[in-house]
């Protein structure tokens, strides 16, 4: 009788954050439409976008943290060609590869991130040992290489990350660039998008984030966006929510989308979807900027917000939602 007594009070005394958990992650943001997608590549992308989702749920399924979450549905996502993280990461204009990740805990805001990385096979991992490995919140170029080095992460040759679709958009950027006289290629809608990133809640109630990306096509000078300056690209704290970013960095950086979209919420008191929608579509789309997001915060609310024609996305959660999209006219059911 005294065990059921102790089972019926924790059973009544359980905080309901701790009943519901779940994830939210996008493959990028932009010009994405039918008519631009075969139906095999449509296939493709949304089978990838659900393996990620389902391995990070079932890290969370099984107790694990958000962060662990997080690390392997952006693992899977970096492994793949189809999305501009990792193996498919974006040319710079030389003709290189330089990847930028960023991952930050929710429980404690301690924080990781890698920039203009080149041998590193998952600058994820990387960004999570400047974390857990290191006194420092952002490492970059060589240096960072040679620290993933140091905490024997797989290392790769930067031609790893070669694909010949990735090549021709290159090809094409340059070719544009000379016929308009311009030595950045930052105007070209088609050639910004496709960083992958997680949200996610844990069934302790902890909240985390992460962001990887091979920036933009044909960049030059070692440029870098969002996806590693933590509150820009991406930002995670449980008295609010978490949110990976994607699109044209410049602007994610200028107005603090990640962080700005959990202040709101936290000072605010505004649902997650209200503060989201205001940062991209109030805030961000009148300046100039493109993109979209995916958040959650820790009552296992999602949101998954852009002012774009298309994100890859896909959530799931421990209440059975669960759902993959791609184009802004698809049903979401969060």
């Amino acid at each position: 009788m005294k065990n059921l007594l102790l089972f019926v009070f924790l059973f009544v005394a359980a905080p309901a954050w701790a009943e519901k958990f779940g994830l939210v992650l996008h493959g990028g943001a932009g010009t994405i439409t039918r008519a631009k997608l075969t139906d095999k590549q449509e296939s493709e992308i949304r089978a990838k976008l659900a393996e990620a989702r389902d391995a990070g749920y079932k890290v969370l399924e099984k107790g694990g943290s958000s962060i662990e979450a997080v690390t392997a549905a952006i693992i899977i996502l970096e492994d793949s060609p189809l999305f501009n993280a990792g193996k498919g990461a974006v040319y710079t204009y030389d003709g290189q590869h330089e990847l930028d990740a960023s991952i930050m805990d929710g429980s404690n805001r301690n924080a990781g991130a890698v920039a203009g990385v080149k041998t590193v096979r998952n600058p994820i991992l990387a960004a999570q040992a400047v974390m857990t490995q290191s006194d420092h919140v952002m490492l970059a170029g060589s240096g960072a290489d040679a620290f993933a080095y140091h905490v024997k992460l797989p290392q790769v040759e930067n031609s790893y990350f070669d694909t010949e679709f990735r090549l021709q958009q290159l090809e094409k950027a340059k070719q544009k660039m000379e016929a308009e006289g311009t030595s950045f290629n930052i105007k070209n809608s088609d050639y910004k998008y496709g960083t992958v990133g997680v949200a996610a809640l844990d069934k302790k109630g902890n909240l985390a984030a992460g962001t990887s990306t091979g920036g933009m096509t044909a960049k030059r000078w070692g440029r870098v966006g969002d996806s590693p300056i933590i509150g820009a690209g991406t930002w995670a704290d449980n008295n609010s929510c978490a949110v990976s970013a994607t699109g044209h960095g410049e602007y994610f950086i200028r107005y603090h989308v990640a962080a700005d979209i959990c202040s709101r919420k936290q000072y605010r008191d505004l649902p997650l979807t209200t503060a989201a929608r205001e940062v991209i579509h109030d805030i961000l789309l009148p300046a100039g900027g493109t993109g979209g997001i995916v958040a959650m915060d820790r009552a296992g609310n999602i949101a998954m917000e852009f002012n774009t024609e298309g994100m890859y996305r896909a959530w799931r959660l421990s209440d059975k939602t669960e759902g993959v999209a791609i184009y802004k006219d698809e049903a979401e059911t969060p």
